[in-house]
Formats: C-alpha cells, sequence, structure tokens
C-alpha cells in the first residue's frame, strides 16, 4: 500500500511564528511536518535546502511542499539539487528576490518539473511584482496575485488562511487519488493549472 501524501511546511528567516498562516497550517494537517533550520537568521542556501532534503528523507511517499520567502529559494535549491525529490506539488508563496542575496544562478532556470502555484504582491518588500512574474515565466508557474498584500506574513494581516488550507487539501486529495489509480496519472502529468486559482484579492484570502 503506498504511503499517504505529506505535506512540508518551508518557513523563511527567522522562521514563522505560531499566528503565521504557516504554523495554522500544520495545526490543521496532522500529517505535516516542518523544516527548521539550524540557524534562522543566516541566508546560507545550500545549508537550507539541505534541511528540506533532511525532512524528505525522514518518511516515504509523496510530498506537497508550502514554502514562504527565503524558504521558496531552499526549496526549489534542493529540487534543483535533486531531481528525483519527493516534492510532486508546491505552493511558493511571497518568495524573497533571490538577486537580494546574489543566488539567482542557484535556483532553477526553466519550467519545473511539478506543478505549483506562485502566490505574488503588488506591495512586497521583498520582491517587487515585476520580477516575481519574470520568474514566474521561466518556471511556468501559475499565477496567483493577490494585490496590496505585502508580504503575506502576521505582519500584512495573514494568520490562518482559508485560501491555502483549501490549496493544500485539494493538492493532497489530488494526489492520494492518483496514488489510489497510479495507472492512471501521475501528478506530475497535471498541468499546473489544476493547483491553481483565479487572481484573488487581498479580503478574498485572509
Amino acid at each position: 500500500m503506498s504511503a499517504a501524501p505529506r505535506l512540508i511546511v518551508v518557513p523563511g528567516l527567522n522562521d514563522s511564528p505560531p499566528a503565521h498562516w504557516q504554523s495554522e497550517l500544520q495545526l490543521r494537517f496532522p500529517q505535516a511536518q516542518r523544516v527548521v533550520q539550524h540557524d534562522w537568521v543566516t541566508p546560507d542556501l545550500d545549508r537550507w535546502a539541505a534541511r528540506v532534503a533532511s525532512v524528505l528523507a525522514r518518511g516515504s511517499g509523496p510530498c506537497v511542499a508550502v514554502a514562504h520567502s527565503f524558504g521558496v529559494l531552499a526549496l526549489l535549491r534542493h529540487l534543483r539539487l535533486d531531481a528525483a525529490s519527493p516534492v510532486v506539488a508546491a505552493m511558493l508563496v511571497a518568495p524573497a528576490d533571490p538577486d537580494k542575496f546574489g543566488l539567482a544562478e542557484l535556483l532553477p532556470q526553466q519550467r519545473l518539473a511539478l506543478p505549483h502555484t506562485l502566490v505574488l504582491s503588488s506591495s512586497d518588500p521583498w520582491m517587487r511584482l515585476s520580477v516575481g512574474q519574470r520568474w514566474a515565466g521561466r518556471w511556468g508557474s501559475a499565477v496567483v496575485q493577490m494585490g496590496d498584500a505585502g508580504h503575506i506574513n502576521i505582519a500584512s494581516g495573514h494568520g490562518r488562511w482559508a485560501w491555502a488550507e483549501h490549496w493544500v487539501s485539494q493538492a493532497l486529495q489530488r494526489q492520494g487519488d492518483l496514488e489510489a489509480a497510479p495507472a492512471q496519472a501521475s501528478v506530475t502529468d497535471l498541468p499546473a493549472r489544476t493547483l491553481a486559482s483565479p487572481v484573488l484579492s487581498r479580503a478574498a484570502c485572509a
């Protein structure tokens, strides 16, 4: 019998505090595993990516990843380094601009091999919307543009986030269905839009 799909939560610099939407997600999905960094302050991308790989290796079966800020870069670095990663779908929320850290060349430079949704804000201090859209074009991302939503964290009013919970539920259910009927398809064969959503306002996503 195939292992049930797991949720992997990948926070950014300084971790996601208890009221953060990522922490809320972890509470609502008992099978969730959190990537805990040894050093939450230093943006050492390869060490952060190694921690992602370490958490993924603790279990078996496919994983759905939800990453935020610098955690997005860590997840993407892991995916570039490990073509056999068990991550089969991802939600990438408010990524930090890799150019701020001189890390752009370490990230995937072409379409990602898994369906994923890139969630962007027009007022994110860590990445301009135009930069996010440029990366989205490179990665083949399904984009959700939240409007004036800041860095999509506690400071911008994003505690419990119903849309993210729905996204995760759908992704886990879809992967579970595919595991139950593996001859039909693989989640990596699905177009990215199947795990996306229409453009959402900040109010709709709060």
